[in-house]
């Protein structure tokens, strides 16, 4: 039986460099890292297949908007017999600091659209990682700061995450959740 690593995110170029695709940004990094170099369309996701140690992992990005990624996700699932605990998801969290990896077992959906559909189709007793990307300057709107297109010093703040995100996944894959939050929760 596979693991899999769900990355939250937009399809479609005009969503790549948003802070609400970093869970995306992860995922295309482990598959750099792992050897993941085949992405193919099954179950609504863009999906490839990795080795870490023994197992075999899957690498999805559900190609839904975000706040349907619950249908996708159930269907890989399926597809692959894997239960939920053996699921890890990555996504952005606005109540952390910009730049902070915290990995999490279960919990609500905080008011994350991609989390909050995922809850209502699945349930919510999957691992996590989550990507922080801070709070959004003065008055802006929530939504329009996750979905702001970065350029310059804003996306390559958001790109210094990600290699600690991705090693966050495989410390959670390799050494369970409980050291992988000892390592990145400062516990």
């Amino acid at each position: 039986m596979a693991r899999l690593v769900i990355g939250l995110g937009n399809p479609g170029p005009e969503y790549a460099h948003t802070r609400h695709n970093a869970g995306f940004l992860v995922v295309d990094l482990l598959a750099d890292t792992l050897g993941g170099s085949y992405w193919r369309d099954e179950a609504g996701s863009k999906t490839t297949k990795v080795r870490l140690g023994t197992e075999d992992v899957v690498l999805a990005k559900p190609q839904t908007f975000m706040n349907l990624s619950g249908k996708p996700a159930k269907r890989l699932l399926e597809l692959y017999g894997v239960s939920l605990a053996d699921v890890v998801v990555v996504h952005d969290d606005l109540d952390l600091p910009e730049g902070d990896i915290r990995a999490k077992s279960g919990g609500g959906h905080g008011g994350h659209n991609g989390l909050r559909s995922l809850h209502d189709v699945v349930g919510d007793e999957y691992l996590r990682v989550r990507v922080g990307i801070g709070r959004p300057p003065g008055r802006m709107d929530p939504a329009d700061y996750v979905l702001e297109p970065l350029r310059g010093e804003k996306l390559q703040r958001l790109e210094e995450s990600i290699p600690t995100a991705a090693q966050a996944v495989i410390d959670v894959l390799e050494r369970g959740i409980g050291a992988a939050m000892t390592e990145h929760n400062g516990a």
